[in-house]
């Protein structure tokens, strides 16, 4: 049965706002929100820990048994809806536990990546071709509601692994995976000629680059032939490339 919220100073609608806007209070309270029907379709059909569902009034969703479902009226659902037009639907879902970083081959390794829109388009991409991915120190958090919209529900879908470059290089140098860093030197390998599949590669901050620290102990530097008069790429798009390549 759906409870109905028509005040907007509801606890719960006054927790939506703050986990919302606080990275903080979303791994305090193990909940972040994301917002949309066709979302709310995507947690539903793979994330399990859908946890509270609000709906517009006249918003229809399938929602599974024991979810909390909330109905507000319109003017309420607008006051604390992230989209100038909202979609009817915001949800809360429990984070997932913190796993032990497992490297594996032909996996992306993340540096600072701080952009929620970049993030979610790797992260959709990584799902579409099966790359693992972990996130290192500086990234956007995953679980923002910008990165899960990006991300088209891939969030929903993968183990978004979230760890350290000294963690990360001493797992893949224990499990024998060697770690290839995209970098723009003299020095660096076209990455065709490079077994992307066999590696773990590091994709850098989309101002900075990779970190000088991971440069200076990294293995194999990598780069992108491409026209001599650009400078860079998106690091989306960089991102893309590399794991094109990696199941080639």
């Amino acid at each position: 049965m759906r409870e109905l919220i028509t005040s907007r100073k509801n606890p719960l609608l006054q927790q939506v706002k703050k986990l919302l806007s606080s990275r903080k209070a979303r791994e305090a309270s193990g909940l972040f929100v994301s917002d949309g029907v066709k979302l709310l379709q995507e947690a539903v059909r793979w994330w399990p820990g859908l946890d509270t569902v609000i709906l517009s009034e006249g918003v229809e969703a399938e929602v599974p048994e024991g979810v909390r479902t909330v109905t507000v009226p319109e003017d309420v659902m607008a006051s604390i809806s992230p989209m100038q037009t909202p979609q009817g639907a915001l949800f809360l879902c429990r984070l997932p536990e913190p796993k032990p970083f497992a490297p594996q081959p032909g996996m992306l390794l993340l540096d600072g990546i701080q952009d929620p829109g970049n993030l979610g388009t790797i992260l959709r991409t990584a799902d579409a071709l099966q790359i693992p991915v972990a996130l290192m120190e500086g990234c956007v958090d995953p679980y923002s509601h910008k990165v899960v919209r990006s991300s088209m529900g891939a969030v929903f879908r993968m183990n978004v692994a979230q760890t350290t470059w000294a963690e990360a290089q001493k797992a893949c140098q224990d499990a024998g995976i060697p770690i290839g860093v995209t970098a723009l030197t003299d020095a660096a390998l076209d990455l065709r000629q490079a077994p992307l599949n066999k590696l773990a590669v590091v994709i850098g901050s989309e101002g900075q680059g990779v970190r000088q620290e991971i440069l200076n102990s990294a293995g194999q530097a990598l780069i992108i032939p491409m026209n001599p008069n650009c400078e860079s790429l998106n690091a989306a798009i960089a991102a893309a490339i590399v794991m094109w390549q990696m199941k080639q």
